[in-house]
């Protein structure tokens, strides 16, 4: 009974104690906004077509979607040419801040608002790669995906170093509040409008105004020191939030690769070797006719690329407990989808599945690959400076091995 107690005490420390994964989160941050903003400029030209007022999917009909699903998307709050070039444009805009880092806080939000906004005006304009970019636009406001690899931790990271030194560090945070100032201003303009469903309560309104109340009190209680109670609290609250959201992202992908798996177990051209063959030879898939022809024309590889495929996505949920196996699926996984995005000519999708599997990565391998960006960027800026130490922690033995460290997010 006291081992258990203390099983219960130790894990209860560990989740309520520090925001864990921070290289994962900060990657998939980095890996599905990169993402997106690659598939806003490389769909710019045929924005109209996709997205915009004069598009297919008609006004008419997207109202009436919302009107029942009640989905959410800005784009329906006028069907002016002008909003829907800001609309678009804004969320490329956030997009390179979250992947930037830049008050990330408030971008998390923005980026997820782009997403749903656009994903939601033309539903049937999507493939998977969406779908994963959609739920993790979601849960991505939800983690504290800033502590590395951000402009957000390294403005942190100076001012703690300026302290140390008994220097002054830097002044009052002008631009956050500002920013939150206006962002509030235009959630009570459009609440008031009746633009989101629910009203001044209930719906999508309570989610954004929730959002933007913890932003402030986040805020104010952020100016009462680190060691305040208040303060103290906050960080407990926002360090489960966040292992919550983390663990469901990872659920998430485990989902994905689990239900696709079993489900190609069901079809007959899973089960007799020769599924990968067909799309091979379909236009579509095909943007370089000459090299799918010659995978295609080799029928001992489309047979192991068959049936490892559908292996290695059902059995990888079940290697998480096993460091070094899960760590060469991952590999593996990762692998087939940069196959995927040159023969198949899906770039999208694949690289929306490899940020999604990036939550796997080790620690060890991601500040190893943070290091060499660093020596990257220091042969080409020689005059850039000496980069920050990263903050440096415990690494806790679990199936996505983190660092966990206090460097939080600005307003």
């Amino acid at each position: 009974m006291n081992r258990f107690a203390l099983w219960v005490s130790r894990g209860v420390t560990r989740v309520t104690g520090a925001a864990l994964g921070p290289y994962q989160s900060a990657v998939i941050r980095i890996g599905f906004s990169a993402t997106w903003l690659l598939f806003l400029l490389r769909e710019f030209p045929h924005r109209q077509e996709m997205y915009g007022p004069d598009g297919p999917w008609s006004w008419d009909l997207a109202q009436q979607l919302i009107a029942n699903n009640h989905a959410f998307t800005v784009l329906l709050w006028s069907d002016s040419q002008f909003w829907f070039e800001t609309v678009y444009v804004l969320a490329a805009l956030s997009s390179v801040l979250l992947m930037l880092g830049w008050r990330t806080r408030t971008m998390s939000v923005l980026f997820m608002v782009g997403v749903l906004s656009l994903q939601n005006r033309s539903v049937f304009m999507g493939d998977g790669g969406d779908n994963v970019i959609h739920l993790m636009a979601i849960y991505l406001v939800l983690t504290r995906c800033a502590q590395v690899w951000s402009l957000d931790a390294r403005r942190a990271r100076l001012g703690q170093a300026a302290r140390a030194r008994g220097e002054r560090g830097p002044g009052p945070d002008r631009v956050g509040p500002a920013l939150w100032f206006v962002l509030g201003l235009v959630l009570a303009v459009a609440t008031g409008a009746g633009k989101i469903g629910g009203g001044w309560l209930g719906g999508w309104a309570t989610v954004f105004w929730g959002l933007w109340a913890v932003q402030g009190l986040w805020w104010c209680v952020g100016r009462l020191g680190p060691r305040a109670e208040p303060r103290i609290l906050l960080d407990v609250i926002a360090n489960v939030v966040h292992n919550a959201g983390l663990f469901v992202i990872m659920a998430e992908a485990c989902l994905i690769y689990s239900t696709a798996g079993w489900y190609k177990i069901q079809g007959s051209r899973w089960q007799d070797g020769t599924a990968v063959y067909y799309p091979l030879h379909l236009d579509y898939f095909s943007p370089w006719p000459a090299l799918s022809d010659l995978l295609a024309a080799h029928g001992v590889m489309v047979m192991l690329v068959t049936y490892g495929t559908v292996v290695v996505q059902v059995a990888f949920p079940f290697t998480l407990f096993n460091r070094r196996v899960k760590n060469v699926l991952l590999a593996v996984m990762m692998t087939e989808h940069a196959v995927i995005a040159v023969v198949l000519g899906l770039p999208f999708f694949s690289l929306a599945m490899i940020a999604a599997d990036a939550v796997f990565l080790p620690t060890s391998f991601l500040r190893r690959l943070g290091a060499w960006a660093t020596r990257a960027r220091g042969g080409l800026f020689p005059g850039g400076g000496r980069p920050l130490p990263e903050p440096r922690g415990e690494q806790p033995r679990t199936p996505e091995p983190a660092e966990h460290t206090h460097v939080g997010f600005t307003a």
